[in-house]
């Protein structure tokens, strides 16, 4: 049986996007993120998933950065789910959950319940954690009058008590997980039902001496018809000034367009290096799935 590394402990939505994806698989929780690519690399295990794009917070940097710099491996398949944050606490500090002394949980967490901890809990101290779930076994390993901001089923795992439910500032709330593993696509992904679209992700680092090459490279998938649904840049970390874009297009890496893209963009001078082809699934058409 194939190993899946997640953003652990049990309880992370992590884990139910990995169980979601691969519900056949051995799950294996892993302290960050990092942690769960270096486990890959290592041939620890198969894959691992790990939250790549927050829909209010945006990129998960980590996540990103340690792609690019530190351990360069496929992006498999994606899986977008809904993310409900609840603030729990012991079942003793229930009734007075206002009076709370910290709140602990992942930082992309605490900033999607900004206004919620402003105006609920103001004076409590935010404390980070590597993930919500993490959070929530210290809580449930503590004495202390602290609350955590995570899942329902980090609840249950712990035994914690949900004082409020569903914290999040903003209703439509959602994460990208995606699943990460050496060597070129696993075609099993393609096999499976629940596929909504296909991605094909690169990365270009563009030439420091060319007046106007970002607008060269978007002209590049433009005059093709070829649709982007996302464009990033992060820093190079080589100086002040200097990034490289992913860039996410919404179809499947075919034998003609995005190679021609590929090559009209090297001719700029740009890098160009396709980071993964993938399938993306339905989280609805998933839990369908697993209830037949």
């Amino acid at each position: 049986m194939k190993t899946v590394a997640y953003l652990g402990p049990k309880g992370s939505f992590t884990e139910v996007a990995a169980k979601a994806l691969l519900p056949n698989e051995t799950h294996i929780p892993f302290r960050s993120i990092p942690d769960c690519m270096d486990a890959v690399n290592e041939d620890a295990v198969d894959r691992a998933i790990v939250p790549l794009e927050n829909a209010i917070e945006g990129s998960v940097n980590i996540t990103l950065d340690y792609l690019i710099h530190h351990q360069r491996m496929e992006m498999a398949a994606e899986v977008t789910a809904p993310i409900f944050q609840n603030l729990m606490t012991n079942k003793k500090h229930a009734d007075d959950w206002k009076e709370i002394d910290a709140v602990y949980s992942h930082p992309q967490a605490i900033a999607q319940c900004h206004q919620f901890l402003r105006n609920y809990i103001p004076n409590a101290e935010i404390r980070y954690t590597n993930s919500t779930a993490e959070a929530a076994k210290f809580v449930s390993e503590s004495e202390e009058k602290i609350a955590a901001l995570a899942n329902e089923t980090s609840a249950s795992e712990y035994g914690l008590a949900i004082v409020k439910s569903k914290v999040n500032d903003y209703k439509n709330n959602s994460t990208r997980f995606i699943a990460l593993q050496k060597g070129s696509l696993n075609k099993s992904f393609e096999q499976m039902d629940g596929v909504s679209l296909y991605k094909t992700t690169i990365m270009v680092t563009l030439p420091l001496d060319y007046t106007g090459a970002l607008h060269q490279v978007l002209s590049a998938f433009a005059w093709r018809k070829i649709n982007l649904s996302k464009i990033e840049s992060r820093p190079m970390k080589t100086g002040l000034g200097n990034y490289f874009f992913i860039i996410d297009i919404d179809m499947k890496k075919d034998e003609v367009l995005i190679p021609g893209v590929q090559e009209e963009l090297k001719a700029l001078g740009c890098k160009v290096e396709v980071l993964g082809s993938y399938p993306c699934f339905q989280w609805e058409a998933l839990c369908a799935l697993q209830n037949k």
